[in-house]
C-alpha cells in the first residue's frame, strides 16, 4: 500500500485568508465570481493539487472556452500550486498535451476546450472517476448549453465515504445579462446545492501597494468600471453605449466567403494603455458587424506590433490607425505594413463613429475577450446629478477606438476594399 505524502507547505499559509468556506466545501457546485486580483485561480489551483494528493480516487478536468488558453493559464497555475507545496516532484507534467499525472498513484488532471463540447462526454480515465471540473474565466462561454453538456460528463460514484463530486466555476462577472448570474447568484433561479460567493482584491495580502493604488483609483476614474473590477460586482447594464451587440460562436472563414468583406483598425498605447487590433466582416446590405480577432497587449515597441501584424498576415491589409501616433504609423510603414493609415480625426468625430457603430448589429466571437469586456462596461458619462451625458467615459475603449477607426472607410466615403476576401482568409492562415 502506497504511504500517501503530504505538502511540504502548510496549504492554509499558502491560501492566506478569505477563502476557508471555499477550500473546505463540498456542495455539487462550488462557484466563486471575483475582482481582478482576488487570487481565485491561484486559491483555486492549490486546492485542486493538495485534493488530488488527499483523495486517491479524484480526477480533475479543467476547462476553458478554448483549448489553447489552458496552457498559459489553468496549466501554468497547477503547476505553480505544485511548487508552491513543494510537492512538483510528486508530479508529471505533460505541457504539449497539457496533462499532469501524480506519480504516486496515476491520477489525472486533464485540460479541454469547449472549441467541440461534444467530444469532452467521452473522456475517461484508469485511475479512480472523472468527479471534478473546473470551468476557468467561465464567462467566456457564452451559452448555457455548452456548459451543461460537460457537467453531464461528470457522473458515477465511487466507493469511499468521502467521495464527493463537484463542478468548481471561477470568472469575473463582466455583465448583469450573462446566464451565470440567472444560474448561480439569483436566488429565484439558482441551481440547489449550490455554493457561490464573491471575493476582491482586499483578500489578497500579497498585492503590491502600487497594484492596490491602481485598483482604489479606478473609483475616482472609473467608478463603473470598479464595481466589477474592484468589487467584484456584476456589470450593469444601464448607461451602455452600446446595447447593439451579442457574443454568438461563428465561422469566421465561412462568413468571410459569405460576405467578402473585411476591415481591421488599430489603437496604440505603451505603458498604461494597451496597443489594440480589431479585425472585423462587414456586412453593409444586412448592416451587420462580426468581430471574429483581436490583439491586446502593452509595452510594444514598433518591432513587437510589425512581428504580431506579421504572425497575423496583416502586413498587406488595409489599416486604419490612430492619428495620434503618427510617427509610430511611418516607421511601420517603412518596416512593410505598406497599406497602414491614419484615421481622420475632427469635430465631434468619436461621436460620429459611435453613431455609425450604433446602426449595426454586432456579434463577437467568443475568443475576442478583451472586445467582450469593453462592450460591456463602455459607458456615457454622468454630470454631478446622475444625469447621463451624450459622451462615453474615455476609459476602456481600445478595442472600442480601434472600431471605430476601422469603419470609417464606410461612413467617411473611402471606398471598398477589392482584394480584401482573399487577405483575410488569408490572415487566418489558410
Amino acid at each position: 500500500m502506497k504511504t500517501k505524502e503530504q505538502p511540504k507547505v502548510s496549504p492554509a499559509k499558502a491560501i492566506g485568508k478569505g477563502y476557508n468556506r471555499f477550500w473546505h466545501n463540498k456542495q455539487f457546485y462550488r462557484v466563486v465570481k471575483g475582482s481582478r486580483g482576488s487570487k481565485k485561480s491561484k486559491n483555486t489551483a492549490i486546492n485542486f493539487i493538495y485534493r488530488i494528493m488527499k483523495h486517491e480516487w479524484a480526477n480533475l478536468l479543467v476547462i476553458r472556452r478554448y483549448s489553447n488558453t489552458n496552457k498559459q493559464s489553468t496549466y501554468t497555475d497547477l503547476k505553480w500550486a505544485a511548487n508552491k507545496l513543494k510537492v512538483a516532484h510528486l508530479f508529471k507534467f505533460n505541457e504539449s498535451m497539457p496533462e499532469i499525472t501524480y506519480i504516486p498513484t496515476g491520477q489525472k488532471i486533464l485540460f479541454r476546450g469547449l472549441d467541440d463540447e461534444l467530444k469532452i462526454t467521452s473522456i475517461t480515465v484508469d485511475v479512480g472517476i472523472l468527479c471534478w471540473a473546473w470551468f476557468e474565466e467561465a464567462y467566456q462561454i457564452e451559452t448555457e448549453d455548452k456548459f451543461r453538456t460537460v457537467v453531464e460528463s461528470i457522473r458515477g460514484t465511487y466507493d469511499d465515504e468521502d467521495f464527493f463530486k463537484q463542478i468548481t466555476v471561477t470568472f469575473n462577472p463582466w455583465s448583469e445579462r450573462h446566464w451565470l448570474k440567472k444560474v448561480f447568484f439569483d436566488v429565484e433561479t439558482k441551481e440547489n446545492d449550490t455554493f457561490a460567493d464573491t471575493t476582491t482584491f482586499r483578500v489578497n495580502e500579497w498585492l503590491d501597494d502600487v497594484d492596490r493604488k491602481r485598483y482604489l483609483d479606478l473609483y475616482r476614474t472609473n467608478p463603473r468600471r470598479a464595481r466589477i473590477v474592484a468589487d467584484g460586482e456584476w456589470g450593469v447594464a444601464e448607461g451602455l453605449v452600446f446595447e447593439n451587440f451579442e457574443v454568438r460562436d461563428f465561422d469566421p472563414i465561412e462568413k468571410i466567403k459569405q460576405v467578402q468583406e473585411t476591415t481591421d483598425g488599430m489603437d496604440y498605447g505603451f505603458t498604461n494603455d494597451p496597443t489594440t487590433l480589431v479585425s472585423s466582416i462587414v456586412d453593409l446590405k444586412q448592416k451587420e458587424i462580426w468581430i471574429y480577432d483581436e490583439h491586446y497587449e502593452k509595452g510594444m515597441t514598433t518591432k513587437d506590433i510589425y512581428n504580431m501584424l506579421q504572425k497575423k498576415e496583416k502586413l498587406k491589409a488595409s489599416i486604419t490607425g490612430d492619428s495620434a501616433e503618427p510617427r509610430l504609423i511611418r516607421e511601420l510603414v517603412s518596416k512593410g505594413v505598406r497599406r497602414l493609415h491614419a484615421s481622420v480625426k475632427g469635430k465631434d468625430s468619436v461621436m460620429h463613429g459611435i453613431n455609425f457603430l450604433q446602426g449595426f448589429k454586432i456579434y463577437i466571437h467568443p475568443s475576442c475577450e478583451y472586445t467582450i469586456e469593453e462592450f460591456n462596461t463602455y459607458v456615457f458619462d454622468q454630470d454631478k446629478e446622475g444625469k447621463w451625458l451624450n459622451k462615453p467615459v474615455d476609459a476602456n475603449n481600445h478595442i472600442i477606438d480601434a472600431l471605430r477607426y476601422s469603419m470609417e472607410r464606410y461612413h467617411l466615403g473611402k471606398g471598398k476594399d477589392k482584394k480584401k476576401t482573399y487577405k483575410a482568409i488569408q490572415s487566418l492562415g489558410l
